[in-house]
């Protein structure tokens, strides 16, 4: 049995991670409700656009705008990977960069990856796949702006004919104890399934050929060329902030499970301090009562 100077440091050293991991849970509680709020709040808009593109898809084809068009074949496809800068948040990462490599191991294309994350971006390289991008550090709070450069990036490698098709791996935020991985198609818009089940909740064209068409006062050729490319880094920007309250959220139930786990083994020490120092008293007085009776005889 280890001694009880060693017993009491390491209750000293797991009291210490405890106390770290319960600030830590408390912090990702915070982010996590506003990263929440966030993505539920930016659901709707990003669903209608998404119903948007399928109508005008249905409509006007591929022959108005590039990125409606589909590829004759696909022996290249771009992925936009989008994962955290840091770790200690379970399994988020890993559940993300496993569907992404089933994906591109599924797949008999070429995949060149844009990696939004530190964590995606170093599991990327480390299996050898070719990056187009990476984006770190992202803001906690991103805007729209934040997030164009990486919707640029995935449209000009479609639009430039460096990739045939764009998919994109993010965590659908379903709630603080489930998060989902989803791998869906980004370029060309295709109408049907849209690969998300956040997003399906929210969709009402299952069948946009069989429905009254949109009026619109503008021209399609001007509407699709304004609409098309803000409405995929619509998509973007909503995938993002679904992985943030996703991360936030597998981070804190993260933490409330090692600090429960540290209380747990600060209790279990306590136990073997207290037979130790009960077994070390006993020693000492057997030791005195031997001692006295040594004298006596």
């Amino acid at each position: 049995m280890a001694s009880v100077r060693e017993i009491r440091r390491r209750i000293r050293s797991v009291s210490n991670i405890a106390q770290v991991t319960r600030a830590m849970e408390l912090v990702a509680a915070s982010r996590m409700k506003r990263a929440q709020d966030q993505a539920m709040a930016s659901r709707p808009y990003a669903a209608k656009a998404w119903e948007v593109l399928i109508r005008l898809t249905a409509m006007v084809g591929g022959d108005h705008h590039p990125l409606l068009a589909e590829p004759a074949a696909t022996r290249t496809a771009g992925l936009v990977l989008i994962t955290g800068d840091r770790g200690l948040a379970g399994a988020y990462n890993t559940n993300v960069v496993r569907a992404a490599m089933r994906f591109i191991q599924g797949n008999s294309f070429q995949v060149k990856a844009i990696a939004v994350g530190r964590k995606g971006r170093d599991l990327l390289l480390r299996g050898g796949c070719d990056l187009l991008a990476e984006f770190v550090s992202l803001p906690s709070r991103p805007g729209e702006a934040d997030v164009a450069p990486i919707a640029r990036v995935a449209i000009d490698a479609f639009l430039g004919k460096e990739v045939d098709r764009v998919y994109i791996a993010y965590s659908d935020f379903i709630n603080v104890l489930r998060q989902e991985p989803v791998v869906r198609q980004l370029l060309p818009v295709r109408t049907g399934d849209p690969g998300s089940r956040v997003l399906a909740e929210f969709l009402h064209c299952d069948s946009p050929e069989h429905t009254n068409p949109y009026i619109y006062e503008q021209g399609y050729a001007e509407l699709v060329n304004t609409i098309v490319p803000r409405f995929t880094a619509l998509q973007v920007y909503q995938a993002i902030l679904e992985s943030l309250a996703s991360e936030h959220s597998a981070r804190m139930v993260a933490m409330r499970n090692a600090t429960q786990n540290a209380d747990d083994l600060v209790g279990d020490l306590r136990l073997a301090y207290n037979k130790a120092r009960q077994e070390a008293i006993t020693t000492e007085i057997l030791d005195i009562v031997g001692g006295a009776e040594a004298l006596a005889s």
